[in-house]
């Protein structure tokens, strides 16, 4: 796929202000699943003082808490213009941010001590030369912390809802009946034409162990208690994993 076929969400204005406007939640997922996840996941001491390349970084609100936590450098990443703009508007001499796909980005800078991704990669079609270059960038011992979302969440095909509902209505379960068939799934999310791809766990941790990581930990979290006090809608996400958290290190 060529880098104008792509796509490129949030430089879609109907999307970016939806997406800008879930942020405002306090109990959206990502302040209440993902961040708190992705942080757990952090090998323990090796945030401080390390170089850190920071893939799909949005408007950059992690890599400014990596530099509170003592990194050294940050490389944020991401093809959007208006995501790199809003991350600039908050200056940091100890981060650098570029506008490119990752399908397409070149380092001669590197390695780094630490390569995150937060929810990306099921955006990329051709997941598995992207992470053989994520492992050239990585040193000996460094590490691969990346969320996606769930395999079972993106399993269903079609633009239906993968909830199954008692006679009363109640979200009771989950369906899962497309999980071997892998490729992209279209749906809406704040717009239409949503494209994600979807990969089996055996697939995505075949993937990243074939590069040349050692996968250490994968966790699957529902809300933080806090989150769903302010939200119990997020209940709902015990019954299924919204989103899967891997920790891999370079061998």
């Amino acid at each position: 796929m060529s880098k104008s076929e792509r796509q490129n969400l949030y430089d879609n204005d109907d999307f970016f202000a939806g997406y800008s406007k879930t942020r405002d939640n306090p109990a959206a997922m990502n302040y209440t699943v993902e961040q708190p996840a992705v942080r757990a996941l952090l090998p323990p001491g090796l945030v401080k003082g390390a170089r850190v390349l920071d893939l799909g970084c949005g408007t950059g609100g992690f890599a400014r808490w990596l530099v509170e936590e003592g990194a050294a450098s940050v490389l944020g990443v991401d093809p959007s213009e208006n995501m790199i703009a809003s991350a600039q508007q908050q200056q940091s001499d100890s981060i650098e941010y570029r506008q490119a796909f990752v399908e397409d980005l070149e380092l001669t800078d590197t390695p780094f001590d630490l390569v995150v991704s937060s929810l990306m990669f099921h955006y990329v079609e051709d997941l598995r030369p992207v992470i053989e270059k994520v492992r050239q960038w990585t040193r000996p011992g460094g590490a691969l912390v990346f969320s996606i979302e769930h395999p079972i969440t993106t399993a269903i095909q079609g633009k239906r809802s993968g909830w199954v509902q008692d006679e009363s209505g109640t979200k009771v379960g989950w369906e899962v009946t497309d999980y071997s068939n892998e490729g992209p799934r279209v749906s809406k999310w704040i717009v239409d034409g949503v494209v994600r791809y979807h990969r089996t766990i055996a697939t995505m941790m075949n993937i990243v162990a074939d590069s040349g990581f050692r996968i250490d930990r994968v966790s699957e979290p529902f809300a933080t208690l806090e989150g769903e006090k302010l939200d119990p809608e997020l209940l709902e996400e015990r019954i299924r994993p919204p989103f899967l958290f891997v920790r891999a290190t370079a061998d």
